[in-house]
């Protein structure tokens, strides 16, 4: 069954898939997050088709794109700019750094300092960057695309928890089915799909949307249902840490951003539901007892999920 779509996001979907094969739900987080402005995070092993994601979505947004493969040499200067002093001038001259454009791919960030990564996190939450003690705002649509690689920890410097906490989800492609991985083979053989991929929307276009997602209406229902899932991870027996408020503020986010690219001016349960892992799951710490047990974020909130109950037009 064909699933609804605002006519645009309808696009941008259809334009994604020529290049990102058989991952549709992937596709759908990934644009709910950024319609709702928010930074994304993908853990997945090497050659899944994360930098592919990327480059396909700022082909089919007209976007601005950089990217930077992460080393511990990495620089904070490097990604934010640098000024360097001009003998005929006499002046600096800024140098932009590699954030400044609409989508910047930080490949394998968990590769650098805690240095660059708290330099990049500063400016995904601030907007700006400022060197010398010179601000300047950074172009909107901005959004971060992080890699982070699960195994192979040498060399690698994982983010804590209060710096996943910036990321609005973190999801997982996964590996293709059988199927899919022929028509991957068979569509690479002639040549880069990705060259097929065209503009659905401008730039502009994608602020605006950003902008009438925000205007989506919340009942007070779904805001109540929100606030006990996001409390339920605070109290659970197997978690040491729930999510915090921000993370309750992008679920929120991500609920009107599912609503509106379904084609609605109004949320329902299954929109909060389609969002809840992806948006909670990196904020959690689970205890000791959850080790031991051998549960994952996942199976927490699944828990979590299927205790709350879900809200009723008789209780309005």
């Amino acid at each position: 069954m064909a699933k609804k779509y605002n006519e645009t996001c309808g696009k941008i979907i259809k334009e994604i898939e020529k290049a990102v094969v058989g991952k549709r739900e992937c596709i759908e987080k990934v644009l709910c997050a950024i319609l709702a402005g928010g930074h994304i995070l993908l853990e997945d092993i090497p050659g899944v088709g994360k930098t592919t994601l990327a480059l396909a979505f700022s082909r089919a947004m007209s976007l601005k794109y950089n990217r930077i493969q992460f080393t511990p040499d990495v620089l904070p200067a490097d990604v934010t700019g640098f000024s360097v002093y001009q003998k005929e001038t006499g002046q600096f001259k800024f140098h932009p750094g590699a954030v400044m454009c609409n989508l910047f791919l930080a490949d394998e960030i968990n590769r650098t300092s805690p240095k660059t990564q708290s330099a990049l996190l500063e400016v995904m939450e601030e907007g700006n960057v400022t060197v010398d003690g010179r601000t300047r705002q950074l172009d909107k649509p901005f959004i971060v695309l992080a890699t982070q690689n699960p195994v192979g920890s040498a060399g690698t410097q994982l983010l804590p928890e209060s710096q996943l906490d910036r990321f609005m989800i973190r999801l997982s492609l996964g590996y293709p089915s059988m199927e899919q991985e022929i028509r991957i083979m068979k569509e690479r053989k002639d040549g880069n799909p990705l060259e097929e991929v065209i503009p659905a929307v401008t730039a502009e276009g994608l602020v605006q949307m950003q902008q009438e997602a925000e205007q989506v209406f919340l009942h007070d229902l779904i805001y109540k249902y929100v606030a006990a899932l996001v409390q339920a991870t605070r109290e659970h027996p197997m978690l040491q840490a729930g999510a915090s408020p921000r993370g309750a503020l992008s679920l929120a986010r991500m609920t009107a951003a599912r609503a509106y690219m379904q084609g609605r001016d109004y949320c329902i349960p299954e929109d909060v539901q389609f969002c809840f892992y992806e948006t909670v799951g990196h904020r959690l710490v689970p205890n000791a007892r959850a080790r031991a047990a051998h549960l994952t974020a996942g199976q927490l909130l699944k828990q979590i999920l299927e205790s709350v109950p879900e809200p009723t037009g008789e209780e309005a």
